[in-house]
């Protein structure tokens, strides 16, 4: 089996977001398209050369569209040795019961019912990280689709810990591009089930990927730069308001603590992580440090203690 463009895209993500620790167990969401199966295929391939002791767990979580055979994937997978289960579920029942204005099912509704469905079966088979198939022409539409019907720039992230679950979203082809899967999943005969979901290709993702494909025609280039900018954070330039209205807001937000060491803590508000410093005889000293998402994972990983990540950047606070 040839992967070796895929595999590179994902050794890059793993390096840069530290993704799979020794020791993982990684339930992969197969919905059966290229996407995930290519995933599914190369991270077992992945599992074997990385010098990494992880495990690699299919799920598909049956959603109930009609017409789907899974044979030929169940085989597929026998073959390779891959661990593959399908879970049964009455999400598109559910769906077809709460329409959108039009008649049709929410995309975001099932998105949310896929995804609690997926952690749920995950916690079953002892993973906790979960692997979806996203790849960077999904990003960069996510990306649009927010500014565009959002009014905000936001995008899935390469990872994430979700501390009420406590499962760890993971997504291995954020550096792949489509056409790199597409040529992947032909080369290498990997089989996959054609989605039979009535909203596939009427979807405002669908005029994303449109738009993009003949954007991309004049503009080649844009493909690589918009990549590399989901990543420029030192290269952002937006409007910053500063008036007290916005900081109030965003105080009133809670914040959700998720470790604790004597004077120290980890915080969650939002999105964002802080570390918090809160010295019980000496209040006046309490410190928040927004820190970033691979600083936050290797705590909760216990990768590093919160006194040691404390002493690594005392000097930024002051102290």
């Amino acid at each position: 089996m040839d992967l070796q463009t895929i595999l590179r895209s994902i050794r890059r993500a793993d390096i840069d977001y530290d993704l799979i620790a020794d020791g993982d167990r990684i339930a992969v969401g197969v919905s059966g398209g290229k996407d995930s199966m290519v995933l599914l295929s190369a991270l077992h391939m992945y599992s074997k050369f990385k010098g990494k002791n992880f495990q690699v767990v299919g799920i598909h979580i049956k959603l109930g569209f009609p017409n789907m055979d899974f044979r030929e994937v169940v085989s597929y997978c026998e073959q390779l040795g891959i661990e593959f289960h399908i879970i049964d579920s009455k999400v598109y029942e559910i769906l077809q019961k709460h329409p959108d204005a039009n008649g049709n099912i929410k995309c975001s509704l099932c998105s949310k019912f896929k995804k609690a469905t997926v952690i749920e079966a995950a916690k079953q088979f002892n993973c906790h990280k979960v692997a979806f198939g996203h790849h960077s022409d999904d990003a960069v539409e996510t990306l649009l689709m927010n500014a565009i019907f959002g009014g905000k720039l936001a995008v899935f992230l390469p990872k994430m810990y979700m501390s009420r679950t406590d499962i760890t979203f993971i997504r291995p082809l954020i550096y792949a591009f489509e056409e790199d899967i597409l040529t992947a999943q032909q080369k290498n005969n990997i089989p996959y089930v054609e989605s039979t979901c009535p909203n596939d290709g009427f979807t405002q993702r669908q005029e994303m990927k449109d738009m993009l494909h003949e954007f991309y025609k004049k503009y080649p280039m844009a493909r690589y730069n918009f990549q590399n900018m989901l990543s420029n954070e030192e290269q952002v330039e937006l409007w910053h308001k500063t008036t007290a209205r916005v900081a109030k807001r965003n105080h009133d937000k809670p914040m959700q603590i998720l470790l604790e060491e004597q004077d120290l803590q980890l915080g969650q508000r939002g999105r964002h992580f802080f570390l918090i410093y809160s010295p019980k005889q000496l209040p006046d000293l309490r410190h928040h440090k927004k820190i970033p998402h691979s600083d936050a994972d290797k705590l909760l990983s216990k990768q590093l203690t919160l006194h040691d990540y404390m002493e690594s950047i005392k000097a930024e606070l002051d102290l």
